[in-house]
């Protein structure tokens, strides 16, 4: 559904929007009523405030839930049974063992970043978000503490090469809209999503953990299990299970990084004409590749070597079931945040704001950045700030003559605005918040805040650049 013209000004919009996430948090945190209820009641009541015809709200509200449900309940559901595997048949632990053994408890959260960082590469957040999370509650669950202190610096690094890193939708499409050369923009990006990360996340998080101490969440994987085993009650015969190696749990977890890159690689390579359009071959590796057929032959892989190990297809069969359970407020609660956001971009909010903002008379590179950081205030969705701001000052840009060093860094400044300020109307704050076992109010103090720490690194570290470019 596109954006409908604006029945009011951009003013009444913004308050519009404003009044509606104040009205969201009051529900939610003063009045206790379940955020998929107030998420859903918030809305509808924006949809009639800001103009959308009545006969329209429907569906608005179906394709905001929809499209969120569709790219989250696949990567959510295969994820949470990955996960769920790995954690009983003492996967996680290896991972974790591995990590603590090599890097040290004091180096646990900088170790699970790094991966992170790593994983990253070609996963998007919330798919890379959801198969760390059993490693991730492991090593909280071992040494202690607020889970802040391991959560934060793996969901940041995530986050930080999902905003900034080329092949990531985001930054791949504002450099195309810019006329970036998308290699400098990845040769330059990556250092500085790490450093970003570094300073804004990684650091930020050991403060944060000390300030909020947050239990580590038994939702969707239950209490700390001892050594594996697949015995029974009632006298029956114990049979003890021994734990994969870290060979064949790394190996796991290779598949879907193996497969999405190959995805990606065959998606730059035929936008650059290398590989014909249509070719079989790379017809199957961009399917094999897809993020959610990625995580489902990994799954499938993860059953015969893991689940086998001790147990029945039907002792497997209930773990994997029971693991989908817990998880189904999460979908929900995502899925309204999907449509809450998407209910505020199709009242033409997004685009009444950019249009107020085409002149600011600022510099550029400022400009980049506070009109993606009002866009992702206004509308939540950090591609959609992306995409939108580079259309925007394009034109701009191409006028100033620029080079593909000062182009880049206009990209890393978006990226940076289009990160900051995660809050109710981010289906991914939702997704944090209920992963990590949060409250509303600690998620805004919590995530927020690091998430806007992330974009003032990144900006930082562009606008630091651009005084030598």
């Amino acid at each position: 559904m596109d954006p409908i013209d604006p029945a009011h000004s951009t003013t009444v919009l913004l308050l519009i929007a404003a009044a509606a996430v104040a009205l969201l948090l009051f529900l939610i945190i003063k009045v206790k009523l379940h955020a998929f209820i107030s998420l859903v009641v918030v809305s509808v009541l924006t949809a009639v405030a800001a103009g959308i015809p009545v006969v329209d709200i429907p569906t608005a509200l179906l394709a905001g839930f929809g499209g969120t449900l569709g790219s989250v309940a696949l990567l959510v559901g295969f994820g949470v049974m990955l996960g769920r595997l790995l954690e009983v048949t003492g996967g996680a632990q290896v991972l974790a063992d591995t990590l603590i053994n090599r890097f040290g408890e004091k180096r646990a959260p900088l170790a699970l970043g790094v991966a992170a960082l790593i994983f990253g590469f070609p996963i998007f957040f919330d798919a890379g978000l959801v198969v760390f999370l059993p490693i991730i509650l492991t090593v909280a669950r071992r040494f202690g503490g607020s889970v802040l202190f391991y959560a934060l610096p793996a969901a940041g690094a995530f986050a930080a090469m999902h905003a900034i890193v080329p092949p990531h939708p985001g930054p791949v499409a504002a450099g195309e809209a810019l006329g970036a050369d998308l290699g400098v923009v990845l040769l330059v990006g990556l250092p500085v999503a790490v450093l970003s990360w570094f300073i804004g996340s990684y650091l930020v998080s050991r403060r944060l953990g000390a300030m909020f101490d947050v239990d580590v969440p038994t939702l969707l994987f239950g209490e700390e299990k001892g050594a594996p085993d697949a015995g029974q009650a009632g006298g029956q015969t114990t049979v003890t299970v021994t734990r994969p190696s870290f060979s064949l749990v790394a190996s796991l977890l290779v598949v879907p990084l193996v497969l999405i890159t190959g995805n990606t690689l065959v998606d730059t390579l035929t936008a650059s004409g290398i590989i014909d359009e249509g070719d079989l071959w790379a017809e199957v590796l961009t399917l094999l590749g897809t993020t959610s057929v990625a995580l489902l032959i990994t799954l499938l892989l993860a059953i015969s070597v893991l689940g086998g190990r001790g147990r029945s297809m039907a002792e497997t069969t209930r773990i994997l079931d029971e693991s989908l359970a817990p998880i189904c407020s999460i979908i929900l609660i995502t899925g309204a945040g999907g449509m809450f956001g998407f209910v505020l971009r199709t009242s033409g909010i997004g685009d009444a704001l950019t249009a107020s903002l085409s002149d600011l008379g600022l510099p550029l590179l400022l400009q980049a950045f506070v009109i993606a950081t009002l866009l992702r205030v206004a509308q939540g969705s950090a591609t959609v700030a992306l995409t939108t701001t580079a259309g925007l000052i394009a034109g701009q840009a191409i006028e100033l003559g620029y080079g593909d060093f000062q182009l880049t860094l206009i990209v890393i400044a978006i990226a940076a605005g289009a990160t900051v300020l995660s809050h109710v109307n981010d289906s991914g704050f939702w997704l944090v918040s209920r992963f990590f076992g949060m409250d509303e109010s600690t998620t805004l103090k919590t995530w927020t805040v690091m998430e806007t720490t992330l974009g003032l690194s990144a900006f930082g570290l562009a606008s630091a650049l651009w005084l030598v470019a």
